[in-house]
């Protein structure tokens, strides 16, 4: 059986899709947003906190997602293509079978998603609309985000970024024709923009399914998705719960943070949600270099190169602070512009602006956190991520924005600053991680790889 050579691509050339992609991402999604405020700020307010929530529903996905793609471009870097097909395969088997049960449970149950959010009275009605019609997608979501994956390790990160382009083109067209009633279409408000993000990801994910037949050598045929290896998903396994946990736990934490926003009031809500958005700007490049780093690191590991494998992760934070920097001095310069494209109300607009200063010391420690979570879960150094993640998200963000925000009466201030220490705390303890890498593997000047391939093998047998 042919194998299909898969060179080693740069930082470059594995991140520039990554980055057009999150960038047209975030023009269209801002343009999204934009067409939801015309429905309501309390429409705004309620896609913002649902989709938290939903965020939380693919966690569950990416206990099986996030470990295989990693395992699969270690196996390429390994040189074991055929391995890597099989945990594609089992991957879209399990993501399919979990994303129904999802679906049904967000369709049937989304009074009980709305209460448990603590979504305001008022709100209430519309919170149900949304999270019905976009949580009955569920499945659309979970295949998405598994074969993105799956396509993106191979090296092919053109692929996802056309895709995902036309998807949000569609996406904003459909909502043109359900919100504003255009072409003769009922003017549906917020179910229409449900409506619309569950169709266009539909057909994403038909799209995606032809790409992914000729992502390795030998296609993907229909008889090919009986494929299943046991040892295979356990290694998934090993390297996806921690990261699915501490997945799990940030968008849990984001969730109780938004639900303390909302006891605070409506105002404090929306302005958060406005900010959610605009605050995407600052790091989405940076997280596209983290992307592709991961990529890279786990190929250069799995092909025992570990001096490579260790000075990438600096070379992307170096690259991604630098990029993440100038995007956040944009957004302060021009943050009280930008907001007034989504809102007229001078309540949000004072707190919005007077919030976006804390990004310039927020953002850069996001970035240290991308790199270093990246870095580390290339390797398959998770658990600790796991641990490091649940401890500070909890005792730190979570638990002192209730200190300052709610206690300390200091608002949506306070719960900036807890969630900026978070992040601080978090990025100081990976990159100590980082640095123990290099000493385990016992890399220097003369013997950069004489001992790589041991260590490697004794690192995954452990």
């Amino acid at each position: 059986m042919t194998t299909k050579k898969h060179t080693k691509l740069s930082l470059w050339v594995l991140a520039w899709p990554i980055m057009i992609e999150m960038l047209l991402q975030f023009m269209i999604g801002t343009a999204d947003t934009l067409m939801v405020s015309r429905i309501s700020d309390h429409a705004v307010a309620v896609v913002g906190i649902s989709n938290q929530f939903f965020m939380s529903a693919i966690i569950l996905f990416m206990m099986i997602t996030s470990g295989a793609g990693v395992l699969i471009a270690q196996k390429i870097g390994a040189g074991q293509e055929q391995d890597a097909r099989t945990v594609a395969v089992m991957t879209l088997q399990i993501t399919f079978g979990l994303g129904i049960i999802v679906s049904a449970f967000l369709y049937f149950g989304a009074h009980l998603v709305s209460a448990w959010l603590q979504i305001p009275m008022e709100l209430q009605p519309l919170a149900v609309t949304y999270i019905s019609v976009v949580g009955s997608g569920t499945m659309f979501t979970s295949l998405m985000l598994a074969l993105s994956t799956i396509i993106r390790n191979t090296g092919n990160t053109k692929s996802p970024m056309y895709i995902s382009i036309g998807m949000n083109i569609v996406h904003v067209f459909f909502n043109y024709l359900f919100i504003f009633g255009a072409l003769g279409f009922p003017q549906w408000g917020l179910y229409g923009v449900a409506l619309s993000t569950v169709m266009s990801r539909g057909l994403a994910v038909i799209v995606l399914l032809y790409v992914l037949r000729s992502a390795f050598s030998e296609p993907i045929k229909r008889r090919d998705y009986n494929l299943f290896r046991w040892p295979l998903l356990k290694e998934v396994l090993r390297i996806g719960w921690p990261m699915s946990i501490n997945g799990a736990s940030w968008t849990f934490s984001q969730i109780t943070i938004f639900a303390l926003i909302a006891s605070i009031g409506a105002t404090e809500l929306a302005a958060r949600t406005y900010l959610n958005t605009l605050e995407s700007f600052c790091f989405l490049l940076g997280m596209s270099l983290s992307m592709a780093g991961q990529i890279q690191i786990a190929q250069l590991y799995g092909a025992a190169r570990l001096s490579e494998t260790y000075e990438t992760a600096w070379r992307v934070l170096r690259t991604g602070l630098a990029v993440v920097m100038v995007n956040t001095v944009l957004l302060v310069a021009f943050g009280r512009v930008i907001l007034q494209w989504f809102t007229s109300d001078n309540d949000i607009l004072v707190l919005g602006v007077s919030v976006l200063l804390m990004n310039l010391i927020l953002q850069p420690a996001k970035m240290v956190c991308n790199t270093f979570i990246s870095s580390l879960s290339a390797i398959g150094d998770t658990r600790f991520i796991a641990v490091v993640g649940v401890s500070s998200m909890w005792a730190v963000s979570v638990g002192l924005t209730y200190v300052f925000g709610i206690s300390l009466h200091w608002g949506l201030l306070g719960i900036y600053a807890a969630m900026t220490l978070d992040e601080y705390v978090r990025g100081a303890l990976y990159i100590m991680r980082w640095r123990q890498k290099r000493a385990m593997w016992g890399f220097g000047p003369w013997n950069g790889q004489n001992n790589a391939t041991t260590s490697v093998r004794s690192e995954i047998e452990t």
